[in-house]
């Protein structure tokens, strides 16, 4: 998948909510939710239908690409980008001066498990 910047992913949020949608639907609720003009929102349909990850056919606009998926790569991005894929480094840094409640340790620890396969 293509990378998703910051623009096109609050752009996904509002479809994700509210797919499938007419075209002219999107266009208002970007503009009331990210002040966008229609011409904003009609590239951004265009560039992410390129990219494939929308498609946008009869005036429906769907997302190709789930919300789980982007976040994923997203994910990734940010792992390789501050710690180089070092997963025990990224959680170390974003864990430093955080307290984790018992339910989130108890998470934390299945997620590895389920990793460890």
């Amino acid at each position: 998948m293509e990378k998703i910047f910051e623009s096109e992913y609050r752009f996904l949020q509002i479809l994700w909510e509210h797919e499938p949608v007419k075209s002219p639907e999107l266009v208002r609720l970007c503009s009331e939710r990210l002040g966008w003009k229609k011409s904003t929102t009609y590239t951004v349909i265009k560039k992410l239908a390129e990219k494939g990850i929308v498609k946008s056919e009869n005036t429906i606009v769907e997302a190709l690409v789930k919300k789980e998926e982007a976040d994923r790569q997203a994910g990734e991005e940010l792992l390789e980008r501050t710690c180089q894929g070092n997963i025990p480094a990224f959680f170390a840094a974003f864990l430093k001066d955080r307290k984790l409640t018992k339910e989130e340790v108890k998470k934390l620890k299945q997620l590895i498990d389920e990793a460890q396969g």
